[in-house]
């Protein structure tokens, strides 16, 4: 699949954070000005993330939960004139040398202008906000610019922009994807399967997610990831989501070895309680979330009560969206 400018929007929902998208420019400005937009939406961390084997060797990989919620959002302009390209806020240089890299990647190195980014992906918590900014710079830029590339070419200048980038390309299917690579290892075929999820802060910190070490797992972890794969695979093709919740608790407990989330026996206990699917987690962040079946009939009493739980573990910070759907309601309160 490849990703259309001009009058189309890329895997987009109109006025949704859903999914990445880029809008067109007007053309070319006075003076040969170029301009142009993207969005790219957050996630809510992993379902699964490990290592795992593929063509006789060990990778690293993940399964990320996408999350409308949030987004990012780039407006660049180009000019031939301009001797360098700039940024603001200054300090996102990640999603600066993604714009760079873009432009090296179409021949255009010679352009300079100014990026501008905006957005509500909280900082340190595993939501992406990194990613979100890298990838809507590349689509801002390939916008302003009138080309299409592939996800894969996107992804590649993703991670060559920082250390490892998420999926966000890809929001509309299901994906074990090497988050170091910028390359797909499964493809499952299959949309976001749909979860409820009431989502909180584990702790009350920002955390450098790219500055986490990566996890050095042992055999039977791995071994543990071969099952989960393959759990998974046909998890997805069954459109079960019980069995989804059950391989993101199962992934979200061997990452307590590595960062683990507070009070996670607890969690657990909490989820049993309220009829939860699962626990997952930001296996590089501060944020989890349990998740439901949104089309159970006791839903909005089975979340609730989930929040009162949370705050009696002065978990206050929530929110509630469903995955796989552009729809969300506010869930930010103290119960």
């Amino acid at each position: 699949m490849e990703i259309g400018l001009r009058s189309q929007e890329l895997l987009a929902s109109p006025g949704g954070h859903g999914h990445a998208r880029l809008r067109t420019a007007p053309g070319e400005l006075d003076h040969g000005t170029l301009l142009g937009t993207g969005t790219a939406p957050s996630h809510h961390g992993e379902l699964l993330q490990g290592v795992f084997e593929d063509g006789g060797r060990l990778r690293r990989g993940l399964v990320t939960l996408p999350c409308p919620l949030f987004a990012s959002n780039a407006t660049v302009r180009l000019s031939p004139w301009e001797p360098e390209l700039t940024v603001t806020p200054a300090w996102k240089t990640k999603a600066l040398d993604a714009a760079r890299n873009t432009l090296d990647f179409l021949g255009m190195s010679t352009y300079g202008g100014h990026l501008e980014l905006r957005g509500d992906v909280a900082v340190g918590r595993g939501l992406g906000s990194s990613t979100s900014d890298v990838t809507a710079a590349i689509l801002a830029v390939l916008a302003a610019v009138g080309r299409r590339l592939a996800p894969e070419s996107i992804a590649r200048i993703a991670v060559g922009a920082e250390a490892a980038t998420d999926p966000l390309i890809y929001s509309d299917r299901m994906l074990l994807f090497a988050q170091r690579e910028g390359a797909v290892i499964e493809d499952f075929h299959r949309p976001t399967l749909p979860f409820e999820v009431l989502g909180f802060s584990t702790v009350d910190k920002e955390i450098d997610t790219l500055s986490l070490p990566p996890a050095r797992y042992n055999a039977w972890e791995i071994e543990c990831f071969r099952a989960l794969r393959g759990l998974m695979r046909r998890a997805i093709g069954r459109g079960d989501i019980t069995e989804l919740g059950r391989i993101a608790t199962a992934s979200a407990r061997i990452n307590q070895r590595f960062l683990a989330v507070p009070h996670f026996q607890r969690l657990q206990e909490i989820a049993e309680e309220t009829e939860a699917l699962g626990i997952q987690v930001a296996h590089s962040g501060t944020v989890a979330g349990l998740l439901f079946d949104p089309y159970r009939p006791r839903l909005e009493a089975q979340t609730a009560l989930a929040a009162r739980r949370l705050a009696e573990l002065r978990l206050t910070d929530h929110w509630r969206y469903t995955a796989g759907s552009d729809s969300h309601v506010s869930y930010a309160r103290e119960s």
